[in-house]
């Protein structure tokens, strides 16, 4: 069954078959995000800084009060400066990345190629597969403890088909201080949880980067007439005889429900990315990179 499809609540049975089924897709996403690094790598710079190491990095200008013994005497002599020689920083660091895997990210409309689910892995995959390769280690909470390896997407990929958590954020026990996050998300879970939960991951030192994955029908509400719509996550309906009456009260409401989110990362330190799955996911996965790089994040309101 393809995901993003909604389905009603089966017996026991059909739901390990369903669940089989899905599980034959991950090896598709673990190609699609290949593919999708594939798009990006050309112009991928790593995130490489100065500090302790042995390779080569750059060479910069002396400024007094630097270790006399860094100087490059041999680049100083070719004009009338005087240059250190910086080493690349080798200590690898952690980034945890994590997909929502409520009900919710299952939803899939006519307007958009994939699902929010199927984005969010390829994101993380993706993500984890350029870190990998820069010597970064990578780890998904409650499912892979960080890794140092160039497999480290396949990895993950084939222990999520046999251990899928079932919260929409991430047990933050095992997150150590001076780690990095990056959680994606529709975040449609009530607003002071979400918050609560961001919180509780900031205070344990971690710098986060939140991705908001949405469905285009999910921000313009282009539905008209008679319509139900049913929350995938306790099964409540909804019945609007005309929802074309309800588009501006929505649209406003969801919108403000996001800056909220988006302005409480922010304060936090935090980076906060919206992202709709009828955009191709290299713009998101550059964007991610950008602030695990620490490019400042656009300021103004959300698109």
């Amino acid at each position: 069954m393809p995901i993003g499809s909604t389905v009603e609540l089966t017996a026991a049975p059909e739901a390990l078959v369903r669940a089989r089924q899905r599980a034959v897709l991950m090896p598709d996403l673990l190609v699609e995000a290949r593919r999708v690094v594939a798009t990006v790598i050309a112009g991928w710079h790593g995130r490489r800084r100065r500090g302790v190491g042995e390779n080569f990095w750059q060479f910069r200008p002396f400024v007094e009060g630097e270790a006399v013994s860094r100087i490059d005497w041999r680049r100083s002599a070719r004009d009338d400066h005087v240059y250190l020689r910086d080493q690349e920083w080798e200590a690898a660091h952690t980034v945890w990345v994590w997909a929502d895997p409520s009900s919710s990210m299952q939803y899939q409309s006519k307007t958009a190629p994939v699902s929010k689910e199927s984005r969010a892995l390829v994101l993380v995959l993706a993500l984890a597969e350029i870190l990998s390769r820069s010597g970064e280690r990578i780890g998904y909470p409650g499912v892979v403890d960080p890794i140092s390896a160039r497999n480290a997407a396949e990895r993950i990929a084939a222990t999520l088909l046999g251990s899928r958590p079932d919260d929409a954020f991430p047990p933050d026990d095992r997150l150590k201080r001076f780690s990095e996050m990056v959680i994606v998300s529709d975040l449609l879970d009530p607003v002071d949880e979400i918050v609560a939960r961001i919180d509780r991951i900031a205070r344990r030192g971690i710098r986060g980067h939140v991705v908001m994955v949405s469905d285009p029908s999910e921000e313009a509400f282009p539905y008209a007439g008679r319509t139900e719509f049913r929350d995938p996550e306790t099964g409540a309906k909804l019945t609007a005889g005309r929802a074309e009456t309800l588009r501006t009260e929505y649209v406003t409401l969801y919108n403000a429900r996001r800056d909220h989110i988006a302005e409480h990362c922010r304060r936090l330190g935090w980076s906060f990315i919206p992202h709709r799955t009828d955009r191709p996911a290299s713009e998101a996965l550059v964007a991610i990179h950008a602030r695990l790089s620490g490019a400042p994040q656009p300021t103004g309101r959300l698109p």
